[in-house]
């Protein structure tokens, strides 16, 4: 076999492995912009979140990863947590946990659109949020 006959027989194999290496390379570019695009949203998210606190729920926020709010209805105490899912706790009149609460807005938004969703929710319609909750007995947090 002569060299023309190997270099053909290499050709194949290596134009795939080109093709194989410029898509993972737009992949690599797709995913860096949506990670890019998404860290951007996260930010202003989180901002707006921020001033929509009051003083003592920020300072609560930032130390400790989470806030309280008070339902608009029944005085209730919740206590929102970073998070995505199954982030609100029902506390007791003594700050004991009672229940965990899911509920959020739909779509993929940032976790500081939803807990501003679930802030605003708790304190501007408390029943309309709980009734669409989904409620568990099983504190974890």
């Amino acid at each position: 076999m002569g060299t023309a006959d190997l270099l053909a027989t290499a050709a194949v194999p290596i134009a795939l492995l080109f093709v194989a290496c410029g898509i993972a390379l737009v992949l690599y570019e797709l995913v860096a912009g949506w990670r890019a695009r998404r860290t951007s949203a996260e930010r202003r998210a989180a901002t707006l979140l921020t001033q929509w606190l009051t003083p003592t729920q920020r300072a609560q926020y930032e130390t400790q990863g989470h806030f309280t709010v008070t339902g608009c209805h029944t005085g209730r105490h919740y206590l929102i947590r970073h998070g995505r899912q199954a982030n609100i706790i029902e506390l007791d009149a003594r700050g004991g946990r009672l229940s965990a609460w899911c509920f959020g807005p739909e779509g993929e938004l940032p976790t500081g659109d939803i807990l501003l969703a679930q802030k605003i929710a708790l304190e501007t319609d408390e029943f309309g949020a709980i009734g669409i909750a989904n409620r568990s007995h099983h504190v974890l947090y």
